[in-house]
């Protein structure tokens, strides 16, 4: 991934206590004068991975990564209780003010894009830009179109694993028949529910197979909180309210902010980044001609650097 800056390392790591139980992982690399942007993985339940430090020029940023309640390095490992948007969205506060930052740049790709657009339309005052990457507006659609039936068809084959793992008697509501394994007692049949939604979400992922990637989302530690953390979030419509993102986007109005979006992309499809960029004009739109969802696609690595070497000199030319 030569297109990306070298490998770096934290010069801090934090522990943030917020709502019990949880204790979030904070980390900052770069320049501890810089530029402040805060990187928002996905997931939700993903954790966030070193690479996620290198879109941005560590001479120019202040890099922080976080793991958001119950994945990563935050504990407890896995937990859905207190696990929500609006406690996900205290918690970055919480960090902003650990930090004594009074504004940042967010940059998140997928569920961190939702998380991002939600913060930023609840705490407008604080967002320098937001560099966003695979749109997810978390509505049911989109939700049915990945886990019920939609991507199924373009992918027949990775689904058919997909629904192995369910019982042909329980398919008409896949989302709860996962949600029944991935909350029950039963730790065998959890752990291959968790591997099998994480192997299908990592197969679709991408425009052409990664088996580096299928094997990072299927090992047991990441699986077992992404698929449960997600079901957890999508069984409660991500605790949003209906078309929340966009009918809020006016709030967005005056932050700069770049979209880009694989025009191959069946996680999250292009029409989303599309309703998005309508709704918030002040945003520009990339659709990468030959990519899928992920951020290691090549074109998408590109776009997500060169936005954030964009927004760093326009912020610099904005400052007085």
């Amino acid at each position: 991934m030569t297109d990306l800056y070298p490998d770096i390392r934290p010069y801090v790591q934090h522990s943030l206590a917020v709502e019990p139980p949880h204790v979030l992982y904070v980390e900052e690399c770069g320049n501890p004068e810089g530029l402040p942007v805060l990187v928002v993985h996905g997931g939700p339940g993903a954790g966030c991975e070193p690479y996620q430090r290198r879109f941005f020029d560590p001479e120019v940023y202040r890099i922080i990564l976080f793991d958001q309640r119950g994945c990563g390095r935050s504990t407890p490992h896995a937990e859905l209780a207190g696990n929500t948007t609006q406690a996900l969205v205290a918690d970055m506060e919480a960090i902003r003010e650990h930090l004594g930052l009074e504004s940042w740049v967010l940059f998140g790709g997928s569920w961190g894009s939702t998380l991002s657009l939600v913060y930023a339309e609840t705490h407008p005052e604080r967002v320098l830009g937001l560099i966003l990457r695979g749109i997810f507006l978390c509505r049911p659609c989109e939700i049915r179109w990945f886990y019920q039936e939609g991507a199924s068809r373009i992918h027949p084959d990775y689904w058919q694993q997909y629904l192995s793992v369910i019982p042909e008697a329980e398919r008409d509501d896949l989302l709860q028949a996962y949600h029944r394994r991935l909350t029950g007692s039963d730790e065998v049949a959890r752990m291959a529910a968790a591997k099998a939604w994480c192997r299908w979400e990592a197969q679709a992922a991408t425009l052409l197979p990664n088996d580096k990637l299928v094997s990072h989302f299927t090992d047991p530690f990441t699986a077992l909180s992404l698929a449960r953390i997600e079901n957890h979030y999508f069984m409660h419509g991500a605790f949003l309210e209906p078309d929340q993102i966009l009918r809020q986007a006016h709030r967005l109005a005056g932050i700069p902010g770049y979209i880009v979006h694989g025009r191959y992309d069946v996680v999250c499809p292009l029409e989303n980044a599309f309703l998005l960029h309508q709704a918030w004009p002040q945003s520009e739109l990339r659709v990468i001609a030959d990519a899928g969802h992920s951020a290691l696609e090549p074109g998408i690595r590109r776009a997500l650097v060169e936005a954030a070497r964009a927004l760093a000199r326009r912020l610099s030319q904005d400052r007085p």
